[in-house]
């Protein structure tokens, strides 16, 4: 029982003397090290108070000087002496040591030292930032001082929703984009292949709002930042802006001719949720429903809808309309297919040559042959441009013939006619389309008599064919000369008294008159054909 008692003692005592032993062996090694180090910078603390003869003092060709590395990028920084022989140069970064002499005493392995007592660090990071201490370890240390900016790329790190975004007509979006770097990146917004919605190219701010949400808002907004390091970065928004259908007509009138082919387009806008079909499109003609058939072809290419109509038949002609829904509501737009000729356009200089006459020409796109035009005009006031209306003020022109009196036309002086009218008077001229004409695109001219010199006149035309009227032309302006600026008229007048010119000129005449309107065209061109046979 003794034997056991003693063994049960002396086991303490042993474990207790190998840590005592673990313990004093870490100690002295510690010491050692630190009596190594001591030794090391205190042999070059002796050798600076030793004396030297004609020895210069160390000192650095390097100066003290700020860096900027780009994060990733490898560090260097020259600590280049002189006369430093058997003195120590160390490196130091606030109060740790990186290097002494030759030997590197911070366990970081990206840091080595280089030629000539530079530092190098390899793969820079935000926390390599600083500044680093290249001594000369004398009496009185001698150093420089370098510091280390470390730049980093522009980075977003947070932009709105994930970059997608959904917003109801007429609601309001704040869209933002944070970003970081060093030094600290411009935030900018703009538009993919558009201006931001004030019309800008440009937002400089991490914050876009919109307010108002239309369809024309929506789009891919793209955020950038940069700071001048490296490539600048970028995110985008795509902005979804959802509302009920909107519906563009391509043309309110379409004409064509029978046998042709007609084509009705609706250009429609609307977007819904995404898990609900897109905007669908129903043509009618008046209240029916139509249905795709041989002659009746319905297209869908992405937002235009077109109906197709092949060879038009004269029952086609009408009114058609096309129907847009969504979950959101729905819109309708009503388009004619016409066979009346299209509004004519005026083809004629402004300036006459002459300054009491005019030949005014136009030209009509129509399907089907022009059987006649009218043709209005009237002295020009700044009146009319509140008093417009054709079908009030429109007065039929009589035939003006030799031997009868014209209340239009009371005197003439000087070869040509003193118009006396109500400045707000129409007058309008029936001209038959003689011979008629089989082309698309069918022209006309005439030339309006008895006007006065050095004033201004406005005119308007309208086509009929066989399916009826075309609109009234846009108003045309033009102006008589104050003289004549040409010799050919007088020359082909010689011969003729005023009462000959006066009895074979015809100058107007009306869908009112009883005789037929081409025996007036035969008419007014005889003056010319006597004046040709008189110069022979």
């Amino acid at each position: 029982m003794g034997n056991i008692k003693r063994n049960n003692l002396q086991l303490p005592q042993s474990t207790h003397n190998r840590k005592f032993h673990l313990l004093f062996s870490n100690i002295f090694k510690s010491m050692v090290l630190l009596n190594a180090l001591i030794v090391f910078i205190s042999f070059g603390l002796i050798q600076s108070v030793t004396p030297h003869v004609n020895k210069p003092e160390p000192s650095f060709i390097s100066r003290s000087e700020t860096f900027k590395f780009v994060a990733g990028d490898a560090i260097r920084l020259p600590c280049e002496v002189a006369n430093v022989e058997n003195f120590i140069v160390a490196w130091k970064r606030g109060i740790a040591i990186i290097s002494a002499g030759t030997v590197k005493v911070t366990p970081d392995p990206r840091v080595r030292l280089g030629n000539g007592y530079s530092l190098e660090i390899r793969d820079a990071v935000p926390q390599d930032a600083g500044d680093y201490i290249c001594q000369i370890a004398t009496l009185e240390p001698r150093e420089i001082t370098h510091t280390v900016e470390i730049l980093v790329p522009a980075r977003i790190h947070h932009i709105s929703s994930g970059g997608h975004l959904q917003v109801k007509k007429g609601g309001s979006v704040r869209i933002e984009c944070s970003a970081s770097g060093n030094p600290s990146p411009n935030v900018t917004w703009t538009r993919k292949n558009n201006v931001l919605p004030n019309g800008d190219e440009k937002l400089y701010a991490p914050t876009l709002s919109i307010e108002n949400m239309d369809r024309h808002k929506g789009g891919v907004y793209i955020c950038t930042a940069n700071n001048g390091v490296g490539k600048p970065a970028s995110s985008q928004v795509v902005l979804h802006v959802l509302y009920p259908p909107e519906i563009q007509v391509e043309s309110p009138v379409v004409y064509s001719g029978e046998g042709q082919e007609a084509m009705l387009v609706c250009i429609v806008h609307g977007e819904a949720q995404p898990e609900v079909n897109k905007n669908e499109v129903i043509w009618f003609r008046d209240t029916m429903q139509l249905d795709t058939t041989e002659r009746h072809i319905m297209e869908n290419r992405g937002s235009r809808h077109t109906l197709i109509i092949r060879k038009v038949h004269p029952q086609d002609f009408g009114n058609y309309s096309c129907n847009a829904e969504n979950q959101l509501g729905k819109s309708k737009k009503y388009l004619q297919l016409s066979g009346k000729p299209n509004t004519a356009i005026f083809r004629s200089a402004p300036i006459s040559q002459y300054k009491d006459r005019y030949n005014i020409s136009w030209t009509v796109d129509s399907h089907s042959p022009i059987e006649e035009y009218k043709l209005f005009f009237r002295r020009s006031s700044e009146e009319h441009e509140l008093d417009n209306n054709i079908e009030q003020q429109s007065q039929p022109l009589q035939h003006q013939s030799h031997g009868h009196s014209n209340s239009i036309y009371p005197n003439y002086r000087n070869n040509y006619a003193n118009l006396h009218w109500s400045r707000n008077d129409w007058r309008d001229v029936v001209l038959p389309a003689i011979p008629l004409s089989h082309l698309y695109t069918q022209s006309m001219s005439y030339m309006i008599r008895g006007l006065e010199p050095d004033q201004q006149y406005e005119a308007k035309v309208q086509a009929r064919n066989r399916y009826g009227w075309s609109e009234v032309s846009e108003r045309f302006t033009f102006s008589t000369s104050s003289n004549d600026l040409t010799d050919i008229g007088s020359f082909l007048n010689h011969g003729l008294s005023d009462s000959e010119m006066r009895g074979l000129s015809v100058t107007y005449y009306s869908h009112t008159s009883r005789i037929h309107p081409t025996v007036y065209l035969y008419l007014a061109a005889l003056p010319t054909l006597i004046r040709l046979i008189k110069l022979l």
